[in-house]
């Protein structure tokens, strides 16, 4: 009822997509990856894409539904509460938030408006009633309906909006896709105080698009070096921290809660080589690593005021010299000032991990 007749299924852990499915020419197998626990693709490149092939960027997608469902129960309403939802798709979430709570108790805000039309259609057809469907600024909120006693976002942020928690009860709860630029992201389940913050830990992994007023325009590498020739200026030095620790996708949240305004690319070869380059979001330092399978030292080469090798490795040490704490060690504490990072309470600030507005 809710899924289009073009989609591009995703696959169970990842972000990676599968070739499209048109219920029009395979029906089969269109309802197959409807009933399949895998994300579906909806939308690629703002709506601005339209062929069969993939686009450069998803935009909209119909989310995992095991997580669709382990969020709605971190959720965890009540009946007669009244819930907003950042970020329609499709439409299914609030038609199940919905059914749930009564359509009366339910506003769901979409910034495409061509997605937010196509979502009220859906839930038309699944209702009546139907739900508040906004066209707008999720970051925002709906204050005309306000308070809420739930919040949920089903696009990632990387800096929870102080409207969202202007506009939620005292002990009313905020559920996020959270992840900072580097890489990685989990779910943060925040209760609002009295004192106008809201704190609380990571529940799980994931992997939402980030939405969209939060997607920053990434300096190309050309950028860093100016028609220079590698190493250009750099600092030349080896590690025997291997390039491939860093990867994963909880090390890579744990380094970006340390490291901010860092984000990484690699070049890759046909020997199993690779080069992870890291870079500072400003344009002035970059770091190069090189992985080569079985050495046991890596070549490494930084250059500009940040030195982001040193720093992603220090995080990294950081992380492990505490034996490596999963996503639910960790939470945030979230005000009008600034967000905090912490490792089991907010005694224990993470390094660095402090983001001022």
């Amino acid at each position: 009822m809710f899924v289009p007749a073009r989609v591009w299924p995703g696959i169970p852990e990842g972000t990676e997509q599968r070739a499209l499915v048109d219920r029009n020419a395979d029906p089969r197998a269109w309802l197959a990856a409807v009933y399949s626990n895998v994300p579906l693709t909806t939308q690629w490149d703002k709506g601005e894409h339209q062929g069969d092939e993939q686009g450069t960027t998803p935009t909209s997608s119909n989310s995992l539904p095991s997580m669709v469902f382990t969020m709605l129960s971190d959720l965890d309403v009540e009946d007669g509460h009244r819930v907003l939802e950042i970020g329609t798709g499709t439409g299914w979430n609030g038609a199940l938030l919905s059914h749930r709570l009564g359509a009366e108790n339910v506003v769901s805000i979409e910034y495409d408006p061509v997605i937010a039309e196509q979502a009220r259609e859906n839930l038309a057809e699944f209702g009546p009633p139907t739900p508040l469907v906004v066209t707008g600024d999720g970051r925002e909120g709906f204050a005309d309906r306000a308070p809420y006693d739930r919040v949920i976002a089903t696009a990632s942020v990387g800096d929870v909006p102080i409207a969202w928690i202007e506009q939620t009860v005292t002990g009313g709860v905020i559920l996020a896709p959270w992840g900072p630029l580097y890489g990685g992201e989990a779910i943060v389940r925040l209760t609002v105080g009295d004192d106008g913050h809201a704190r609380g830990r990571f529940t799980r992994s994931s992997a939402f698009m980030r939405i969209r007023q939060q997607r920053p325009e990434l300096p190309e590498p050309g950028v860093f070096f100016r028609g220079r020739t590698w190493p250009a200026d750099g600092r030349i030095s080896t590690t025997t921290l291997s390039p491939t620790a860093v990867g994963g996708w909880l090390a890579q949240f744990v380094i970006g809660l340390q490291v901010p305004g860092a984000f990484w690319r690699t070049e890759r070869y046909d020997d199993g080589a690779y080069t992870l380059w890291t870079y500072d979001i400003a344009g002035d330092s970059w770091a190069s690593a090189d992985y080569v399978p079985e050495a046991s030292s890596f070549d490494v080469v930084q250059e500009g005021p940040r030195r982001l090798w040193d720093e992603v490795e220090a995080a990294y040490r950081w992380w492990n010299g505490r034996s490596r704490p999963g996503f639910e060690r960790f939470g945030l504490t979230v005000g009008p000032r600034s967000t905090v990072a912490w490792l089991d309470d907010e005694s224990c600030p993470v390094p660095g991990a402090e983001w001022l507005r």
